[in-house]
């Protein structure tokens, strides 16, 4: 299963960049056929990614590592949208998941902020 994911997410991410299976290895620096056909296997599940490539492929695709990763669409939602603010706002971000994984009536009351009609 987390093969799967992973396959899933590389194409997600791949085709948010616009890019192709041949044009990604490239800019991975692999060259167009070999790389295009690294590509094809990690995302047809046939070879796993190492972790420096795994580094390399995130770097290409401009996103976090981790989010290549994720568990779940919502997690790797999670960990995009984190990726985009400085440290600093991450660490407050951070802080606030850990509060309102123990404080329910937390994400109550911002469920009700960001969602007014859909209530707790």
């Amino acid at each position: 299963m987390p093969r799967a994911l992973f396959a899933a997410r590389l194409v997600q991410a791949r085709e948010l960049r616009g890019l192709s299976q041949r044009a990604l290895g490239d800019r991975m620096g692999l060259g167009k056929d070999k790389g295009s056909s690294r590509i094809n296997r990690y995302e047809h599940q046939v070879t796993a990614v190492g972790f420096d490539n795994l580094d390399v492929l995130a770097k290409t695709l401009e996103v976090p590592a981790a989010y290549l990763l994720a568990e779940s669409p919502e997690m790797a939602d999670a960990i995009l949208a984190l990726a985009q603010v400085n440290r600093s706002q991450q660490a407050d971000l951070a802080e606030v998941i850990k509060r309102l994984s123990t404080e329910p009536e937390l994400l109550d009351q911002l469920r009700a902020l960001v969602n007014p009609k859909s209530g707790p």
